[in-house]
């Protein structure tokens, strides 16, 4: 009995220096020379370590988003967003690993761009655009809401559609890219997107999406999908197989710029659709930096006003007449412009 009391006594003693242990490693924390550890792209970051209990480590690494850095870094390739910062300490038989998020945000102001009216074109005034792309001359359209989602090739000088497929009533279906002769449209909360032949356009293939929970936006460039799930993020798609391989985060140098619906690329830029907005953000898409924005207010107050009248949304580019066309969800008109500097 005498025996079981030093045990149970040792393994107090033991358990409370394990705890006083851990209360001193929680000491140990990261510092940065960023105000709330906001920095600019180009700014240089510098890390500091604060050590109040005197931990004793052997060693430290520095790690952002997993890529291992110095104490001292200038941020100028690094994508914007949140990052994290993590530093491993080497302990006696043990590594300690310490994280804090720094916010990187772009070093310049979006530049404003006007625009020109060069056409207008019909377009049908109960269509709910969600995501609009030129093929072969011929307008392709992926219209939403429940019970009246569809896929449509369409005459756009006449607004006469050449193909109407529509989808089951429990699809809201969203935006669409065209890519190594397959249309590829996305749904907004069924969590699967198909894919069709350019040619038959017969359904061949369904996905489902990995990390992102929602269908918003496609475009492509000739390596890749990107996909927007209607917040900041932009996401980076295999289309051999369409999962995500990472993403980009969309930021301006003030904060993030969330509800990013349809996409198009255009001159190695992606153009970005903001729900809610009659704006276009112009982003980078290697770091995520808006380096354009356009105001395509005015266009709302050029089609047929109606109770039911919607938001601009539907961006695709012309490579025929190397010019962009837009229109909005309920919108009888697409509008042919060409961008003006202001």
């Amino acid at each position: 009995m005498h025996h079981k009391f030093i045990l149970f006594l040792l393994s107090c003693v033991m358990l409370v220096s394990c705890g006083d242990n851990d209360k001193t490693l929680r000491t140990l924390t990261l510092k940065t020379n960023g105000e709330n550890n906001i920095f600019k792209l180009g700014d240089t970051l510098k890390i500091t370590i604060n050590n109040p209990k005197s931990v004793v480590y052997s060693g430290v690494k520095y790690f952002i988003n997993e890529y291992p850095i110095s104490n001292q870094l200038v941020l100028d390739t690094m994508s914007l967003g949140i990052l994290k910062l993590k530093a491993v300490f080497d302990l006696d038989e043990q590594t300690l690993e310490k994280t804090i998020p720094l916010t990187l945000l772009n070093n310049k102001r979006p530049k404003v761009y006007g625009f020109e009216i060069i056409n207008e074109f019909p377009h049908d005034i109960n269509s709910y655009t969600q995501g609009l792309e030129f093929y072969n001359g011929k307008l392709y359209e992926s219209a939403g809401q429940y019970g009246a989602s569809k896929l449509r090739r369409i005459d756009y000088k006449t607004g006469n559609v050449e193909y109407n497929y529509n989808l089951d009533n429990k699809y809201f279906a969203e935006g669409l890219t065209i890519f190594n002769n397959e249309l590829i449209q996305l749904t907004w909360k069924a969590n699967v997107g198909f894919v069709y032949d350019i040619n038959s356009m017969k359904r061949t293939k369904t996905f489902t999406y990995d990390r992102s929970k929602e269908g918003w936006g496609l475009c492509h460039d000739d390596n890749l999908i990107y996909k927007s799930d209607g917040t900041e993020n932009i996401w980076r798609i295999n289309p051999k197989n369409y999962k995500e391989i990472d993403k980009i985060q969309v930021y301006t140098n003030k904060g993030k710029i969330g509800s990013l619906n349809e996409l198009e690329w255009i001159d190695g830029k992606i153009f970005a659709n903001i729900y809610l907005k009659n704006g276009v953000a112009i982003i980078n898409p290697e770091n995520g930096a808006v380096e354009g924005v356009i105001d395509f207010s005015p266009l709302r107050k050029l089609v047929k006003q109606h109770k039911d009248l919607d938001v601009l949304n539907g961006i695709a580019f012309n490579p025929d007449t190397q010019t962009i066309f837009v229109t909005g969800k309920l919108w009888n008109k697409i509008f042919e412009i060409k961008l003006t500097d202001r």
